[in-house]
């Protein structure tokens, strides 16, 4: 539960806020978490038995693509599962309202795109968990694709209750109403967390993962930043130019992150030197640029879930917005 925000707070940021024409919004995996979605932050992250960070690298999908499928299919799944909660809203009205307004996003979820964010506005540091593309060295195939699973092998697995063996029905209908039952159970059987290492996955072959359609010997991969590789050249252009504009950058809001590693801490340093004030939306007090102390007197801190957080301060600014959240 997030502490009440003090009335002070919010009347001196919401009389900035009504007066900031260009803001810059950075956020991270502490906006997605109110809609259910695991963060795997930090080392010590673990998906199963491993560090997540070590699953998100080139050299993990070289050395087992199957395993670092199984990881991202989870994902895709659970990211498929959840719903776009207040905050997601709350930003992409205000971007509405506020034309010269950029959000920088590290989140690969797609929640910030299903709650309707203006795609104009919007600029994905890490990419996305939908798209995919080849890893053929010759071949430039990439697409968005929402198939979950995207393979038949990568499907999550549920429980089954089996059906009683054949040989004890007493007639062809007790039999055929036992594999009915079956079948029905199926249909409405628990999904298995295979994020739990004491569920058994199995090992994939690499002809059960997805294929390139357009060269036909490359193997597709998530079309995320991993670790080790640079960010979209296109992206990190259209935000410096953003940046590099003569015009004064008059608020950024850090939303569920740290923003300490590079970009993202760039971004805030950089949106400073330009006048900006801070606004720090975070779970935790000690998690923000530079530590609670990279805040300045007369910048901000907001604890707890944005997803509380962000309608309420954006209020003055976007009115009460739960109609379209109910709207999706």
């Amino acid at each position: 539960m997030s502490p009440p925000i003090s009335q002070s707070d919010l009347e001196s940021f919401s009389k900035h806020l009504r007066n900031s024409e260009r803001i810059l919004a950075l956020c991270g995996a502490g906006l997605s978490a109110a809609s259910g979605l695991p963060t795997f932050r930090g080392v010590g992250g673990l998906w199963r038995s491993h560090e997540a960070q070590r699953l998100a690298t080139p050299q993990a999908f070289a050395n087992d693509p199957g395993l670092v499928w199984q990881f991202y299919s989870y994902r895709r799944h659970m990211a498929l599962q959840a719903q776009p909660n207040p905050g997601h809203f709350a930003l992409a009205e205000l971007a509405r309202r506020k034309k010269d307004f950029l959000t920088l996003s590290q989140n690969v979820d797609g929640l910030h795109q299903r709650a309707r964010h203006p795609s104009s506005q919007l600029h994905l540091l890490h990419g996305s968990l939908f798209d995919v593309r080849c890893t053929a060295f010759y071949c430039n195939y990439s697409e968005q694709n929402f198939t979950d699973p995207i393979t038949p092998a990568l499907a999550i697995p549920k429980e089954v209750t089996q059906p009683a063996p054949l040989g004890t029905a007493e007639s062809g209908a007790e039999a055929t109403n036992s594999l009915s039952s079956a079948m029905q159970s199926a249909l409405a059987a628990k999904e298995l967390d295979i994020a739990d290492d004491r569920i058994e996955i199995p090992e994939l072959d690499i002809k059960d993962l997805p294929q390139c359609p357009k060269c036909g010997n490359g193997l597709l991969r998530p079309g995320v930043v991993w670790f080790n590789e640079l960010l979209p050249r296109q992206t990190i252009d259209a935000i410096s130019k953003w940046i590099d504009s003569s015009k004064k950058i008059d608020l950024i809001l850090v939303i569920g992150t740290s923003a300490r590693v590079t970009p993202a801490a760039d971004y805030v340093e950089e949106a400073k030197e330009k006048g900006a004030r801070v606004a720090v939306i975070n779970m935790d007090r000690a998690d923000t640029p530079g530590g609670i102390y990279g805040l300045e007197k007369e910048d901000w801190f907001f604890e707890g879930d944005a997803a509380v957080i962000l309608p309420e301060i954006f209020q003055g600014e976007i009115g009460d917005i739960s109609d379209r959240i109910r709207q999706g």
